[in-house]
């Protein structure tokens, strides 16, 4: 008895002092979030190309990390159960593994793999990997690289892309000594040893911004290769197509007996509109057939369960061209012999973007972002991608009738999926305004119950004072309703008055959204109320809202911008004697028109701009021959291209101009855009000063070197912290 009244009396003091400690712990102060900063990208996570196995149990994706260094990108390959309740986990360690793709029977995972050699990454080479243990075997080494592997349905045969030549091939195989010798009999490398590395440029199209100089010796052809069994040694690939065009977007049909891919056979492209074909080939190699012939752009695509149609998002070329045409998904049928017939438009009354999502600067600067119509598995519907109003969800469309309905619905950004064979569950990757994005599964029986499969970031961001922007609408000057974003600083009082930052989309056929924008973020953090808005000639409202600033771009969608400024000074917080604009590519024109036409900005940031559109149209790596942004070339229409270009009106400007250029940006040539803006106005006698990336392209922004898009973040915010709030920031002046 007294034992057991002792029990109870240390029962009842741990009791208490159990129930203070709660009390003490529930007083305490949560730890306090931090805003988010320029550097927190070093430590984002990325996840791309997500491959749910053919039994719906199992995403494979490739993680995406910014390296020791902080100066690129490692990628390797992970696994996660689909089931919710699994902790990802890595299948290889990388740093340069991407494309996974599961075998049919699950059991096997094809993936690419850059080994490093000399220090230096090797191109990428197919290998193998065992899904029940073991290292990872090659099963190519090809000179110059492989890429896009596709599993036969029978699993013994993948295909892929490769641009080896034979000589190349047969050189690597010991076949090439007699080349060595000189011809002459003298020592040293002979004439056919010789590389040279003169460029005889003969199309009009010769470079591409990210990819370099077109090399027509070594175009991608279609080639295929054993899958050897467990144990034995791989045998040679062996190429399926050749000729004087690439190919790519390969696939297999059902029998196993064609390979269908993407082509554009036109030997100068420039003097027709956008083009890419959809044929077929027997997978032993022959006769190669057309399969759809749409006059305009056959992109992703997916044969039906029986192999008996095809759907896939495509764009019909309009006559005369337009400047906006809006994508829509087809349906065609497939005969025995791979031909194609019976081509119909199924979303033709649906005025989204199929195949198309919004725009950000933190989708995953490596991997892939699979977007491939998927069949249900009585082959009566299709699921797609599509873009409505800054938002990218998937959508239903029945084959028969064209009827379009939500299969997921929210105020989000799915970048990319991929589902099983049947159709029955998907894997997606799925981003907001306060998430980088992450991998969920749901099943197509429920497609609102989306599960959460990886919660990389969320360490990180839960120290974040992060918050979603507010959606907005107003009308603009001639009733339009436009709509726009405004990311507040952390902790915001309406009361207040902040300095303000517009910042403009590049395209100009591109959108805003529902996604996370580390820029935007940024800048908020750092005090700013942030505007971006889709004015005019966005994408993701209908074709005519896209097509209307054809000929007239710069031009009413700066007034689009300009009512959308207003808005916000008549809300009451924003301070209009310090406002900032900026905005990439077509954005940095935009920001290069605002500061000639008005000087109510106290400072501006014009990103990959053009400053004159003819000089633009001399040296961009796409050429504007089609009468789509003008109605004929610089000296054909003169007065316009002179007209609607920055340069011609840079003496208006009295706004501190800052040019972020990458140098080796192909897409808005430095010499067409901040070069001319930077030159007129230091001869003007303004304040402007250049920022130039050695060896960035025109991804700076979304997939630049890290350390390159932190430091573009900072001269960004400086720039406006110097003109709009007064604060002492070094470099900028005249030494």
């Amino acid at each position: 008895m007294t034992r057991d009244l002792r029990s109870q009396r240390r029962f009842a003091a741990a009791l208490l002092i159990g129930l203070a400690g709660v009390l003490l712990l529930a007083a305490a102060p949560k730890p306090a979030r931090r805003p988010i900063a320029e550097t927190d990208l070093f430590r984002f996570v990325w996840v791309a190309d997500p491959q749910i196995s053919p039994d719906g149990k199992r995403v494979a994706f490739v993680r995406v990390t910014v390296d020791d260094k902080r100066e690129g990108y490692e990628t390797a390959l992970w696994l996660v159960g689909s089931a919710g309740d699994e902790v990802p986990r890595p299948l290889t360690a990388g740093p340069r593994d991407g494309s996974p793709h599961w075998s049919p029977d699950g059991k096997r995972l094809a993936f690419t793999r850059a080994v490093e050699k000399d220090g230096k990454p090797r191109p990428p080479q197919l290998f193998l990997l065992s899904m029940e243990g073991g290292e990872a075997r090659p099963l190519t080494d090809l000179p110059g690289g492989v890429g896009e592997p596709a599993w036969s349905l029978d699993g013994k045969r993948i295909a892929f892309t490769a641009g080896a030549t034979d000589k190349e091939v047969a050189k690597q195989g010991g076949k090439g000594e007699e080349a060595a010798k000189p011809r002459d009999g003298r020592e040293g490398k002979g004439e056919e040893e010789h590389e040279s590395d003169v460029r005889i440029i003969t199309r009009s199209i010769y470079r591409l911004n990210g990819g370099g100089y077109l090399d027509n010796l070594h175009l991608q052809h279609l080639w295929t290769v054993e899958v050897p069994a467990e144990g034995a040694a791989p045998k040679p690939p062996r190429r399926v197509t050749g000729g004087d065009f690439d190919e790519g977007g390969v696939s297999w049909s059902p029998d196993g007996e064609r390979l269908y891919f993407q082509s554009r056979r036109v030997k100068e492209p420039s003097y027709e509109g956008p083009h890419l074909d959809l044929y077929s080939v027997p997978a032993s190699g022959g006769e190669v057939k057309k399969l759809v012939d749409l006059d305009g752009v056959a992109a992703d695509y997916a044969l039906s369960p029986d192999g008996r149609r095809l759907a896939f998002a495509g764009i019909v070329s309009a006559h005369p061209p337009r400047s906006y045409d809006q994508p829509h998904l087809f349906l065609v049928e497939v005969g025995p012999a791979g031909a194609g017939s019976g081509l119909r438009n199924l979303t033709a009354g649906f005025d989204a973007d199929v195949d198309d999502g919004v725009g950000g600067d933190q989708h995953p600067p490596r991997g892939g972002t699979p977007a491939t119509p998927v069949w249900s598995p009585d082959g009566r519907s299709v699921v797609v991608l599509a873009a409505d109003h800054g938002r990218a969800n998937l959508v239903r469309v029945e084959a028969a009738s064209g009827a379009v309905s939500p299969f997921t619905t929210g105020d989000h950004d799915v970048v990319c999926f991929t589902a099983t064979p049947g159709g029955s569950r998907f894997a997606l990757v799925v981003s907001t305004p306060t998430a980088v994005g992450d991998l969920f599964v749901l099943d197509a029986a429920a497609p609102a119950g989306m599960k959460r499969l990886t919660r990389f970031n969320d360490e990180l961001f839960s120290g974040l004072d992060l918050t979603a922007p507010e959606e907005i609408t107003y009308k603009s000057f001639d009733g339009r309703t436009i709509e726009a974003w405004v990311q507040k600083p952390p902790g915001f009082d309406p009361r207040k008055k902040y300095p303000l930052i517009l910042d403009i989309h590049g395209g100009p056929h591109s959108a805003y959204g529902w996604t996370f924008d580390h820029e935007f973020q940024w800048m908020a953090a750092r005090g700013y109320v942030v505007l971006y808005p889709n004015p005019r000639g966005s994408s993701s409202y209908g074709q005519e809202f896209g097509n209307v600033i054809q000929y007239h771009f710069p031009g009413d969608d700066y007034r689009d911008l300009m009512a959308g400024v207003d808005e916000l000074v008549r809300r009451g917080y924003v301070d209009e004697r310090h406002m900032g604009v900026t905005g990439g590519s077509g954005g940095g024109i935009l920001t290069n028109w605002v500061i000639t036409q008005t000087g109510r900005f106290a400072a501006a940031v014009a990103q990959r701009s053009i400053a004159s559109w003819a000089d633009f149209w001399y040296t961009a790596d796409f050429t504007l021959f089609q009468p789509t942004w003008f109605r004929g070339a610089p000296w054909e229409a003169a007065a316009d291209f002179a007209a609607r270009s920055p340069i011609t009106h840079v003496d208006r400007v009295t706004t501190p101009l800052m040019l972020i250029e990458g140098e080796a940006d192909y897409r808005t040539p430095p010499t067409a855009g901040g070069e001319q803006m930077f030159r007129a106005l230091k001869y003007l006698k303004k304040p402007v000063v250049m920022v130039r990336f050695p060896g960035e392209n025109h991804e700076l922004s979304r997939s630049g070197q890290p350390w390159h898009r932190v430091e573009r973040l900072r001269h960004i915010v400086a720039w406006f912290d110097k003109y709009l709030e007064g604060k002492k920031v070094d470099g900028y002046d005249v030494p």
